[in-house]
């Protein structure tokens, strides 16, 4: 069957893999919009598996070039250009921000704004299209095998590290010698120093109030002191380096592609129409 609208779902783990995933989610789209997208960090690694068109992801060199169907998505930290290349399915899980080091095998630095081919790592999973629960229940099937083949585990230091972080809260003192261990732990588990996964933290609280179809601009800098800003002209150095635009910039374009997905809709209606007119 077709798909017939954008449609997104998220999937609650199960308890044995709570402690590493933080979501499992769908989306479908069957004309999704072809306007270039920013893909802002938010903390977390992902690993995605495209049943419909594989997206375009703009490279530094400004050429887009098509992802895997099948990728590992490490830390971000500046922002990820994509468009959609045609009708899309995807089944994808979000990963605590330290709970996929035991899945990749490898630190998490390896991967840091990096999109990793892992059609080889999921051969033969074959996730039902067009079915969303379907897709969330095959991915944990697969998930749970994988923990317990790998023995996936936690380093609860670098898990209080993170929680502080996203909570805003103080970490304990240590020494230099301590610090500088967790510190390394730290960057082998998540990808990111624990100071700029903090800063992703804070910009997400913005960025997802300033997301908000509600949400004004005067009302940004009150969201930003409430996430832990000191000023305007911090948020703004973070929106720059985790945007790639200002905050202005970047809801002038949410403006535009609202009005270019509407015209493309109003597009379909009409098409739509003409064909019923011909048929009758």
């Amino acid at each position: 069957m077709p798909l017939q609208e954008d449609h997104y779902r998220e999937f609650a783990p199960p308890k044995a893999l709570r402690p590493f995933v933080r979501v499992i989610w769908t989306y479908r789209a069957a004309n999704p919009s072809t306007t270039i997208q920013r893909v802002v960090p938010d903390g977390c690694p992902e690993l995605g598996f495209d049943l419909g068109a594989p997206y375009e992801e703009q490279g530094d060199d400004g050429v887009f070039r098509l992802q895997p169907c099948v990728l590992f998505a490490g830390q971000l930290t500046r922002p990820l250009v994509m468009r959609s290349t045609g009708p899309t399915e995807m089944v994808a899980v979000r990963f605590e921000p330290d709970g996929a080091r035991d899945f990749l095998g490898h630190s998490l630095t390896e991967a840091t704004d990096r999109r990793l081919d892992m059609i080889g790592r999921l051969a033969g999973f074959n996730p039902p299209a067009g079915d969303p629960e379907g897709q969330a229940s095959a991915f944990v099937a697969w998930l749970e095998d994988e923990r317990r083949r790998a023995r996936w585990s936690l380093d609860h230091d670098v898990r209080a590290a993170v929680e502080a972080g996203e909570a805003e809260r103080r970490t304990p003192v240590r020494d230099a010698h301590e610090r500088r261990a967790l510190q390394r732990r730290f960057a082998d588990r998540v990808g990111v120093p624990p100071r700029l996964l903090r800063s992703i933290f804070r910009f997400r609280r913005v960025f997802d109030h300033a997301a908000r179809p509600q949400s004004v601009v005067e009302s940004w800098l009150a969201a930003g002191l409430e996430a832990g800003y000191f000023d305007q002209p911090q948020m703004a150095r973070d929106f720059r380096r985790f945007l790639g635009c200002t905050a202005t910039e970047w809801a002038r374009e949410q403006h535009e592609l609202a009005r270019a997905i509407a015209s493309q809709e109003r597009s379909d209606v009409a098409n739509l129409q003409a064909l019923e007119r011909r048929q009758s």
